[in-house]
């Protein structure tokens, strides 16, 4: 059985939810899998309130374990402590490279996020177009907006506006599906 880690805060932990092993993103994408009988075992590695630094910190913890695909989501949190593009840049990218240090064959996606265009200049700007170029950097499967067609939608969030309902992320999976299936071996 080949393993994928889901490394990323509350929008992968699937705060808020009453069962996040069952309702957030990575138990959808297990669903999918077994449902089209792929042989990999979903890792939910989320944490709530992580930032890019926290994510290298904790990253080491992740790697002891075989791994033959990484879904990397943070930096959301860094905006919202204030912490520059440039430095949210530098920490995924330092990600990435001790990802592919320990298991240079694996495959790698990257789920973007964006700043609402409501927050004008040039940190959004910076922050919005910094994972596509992180995603052609280091040549990973990619997800421009991870909360696409969920973010904003009221009835798709629980009450703090800012994270998935269950219905939320059964949008979320079903977008994200496409990209997680391309890198995927059926044996």
């Amino acid at each position: 059985m080949r393993n994928i880690l889901f490394f990323g805060d509350s929008l992968t932990a699937g705060y808020g939810l009453a069962d996040a092993r069952k309702e957030a993103c990575p138990a959808l994408i297990q669903q999918k899998i077994n449902a089209e009988g792929y042989d990999y075992h979903v890792i939910n590695g989320g944490l709530s309130g992580d930032t890019t630094s926290g994510g290298l910190a904790r990253l080491d913890y992740w790697l002891n374990r075989p791994m033959d695909i990484f879904v990397l989501e943070l930096g959301i949190n860094d905006m919202r402590r204030h912490v520059s593009p440039e430095k949210i840049y530098q920490n995924l990218d330092a990600i990435v490279k001790q990802v592919k240090a320990k298991y240079p064959d694996i495959k790698l996606a990257l789920m973007g996020m964006q700043i609402p265009a409501i927050i004008p200049g040039l940190p959004a700007d910076n922050f919005n177009s910094m994972f596509k170029k992180l995603a052609d950097m280091h040549n990973m499967a990619f997800v421009p907006f991870y909360l696409d067609g969920v973010a904003g939608q009221m009835h798709l969030n629980i009450r703090d506006g800012l994270h998935p309902s269950a219905e939320g992320y059964k949008i979320i999976a079903e977008r994200i599906w496409p990209v997680i299936k391309e890198l995927l071996v059926k044996d």
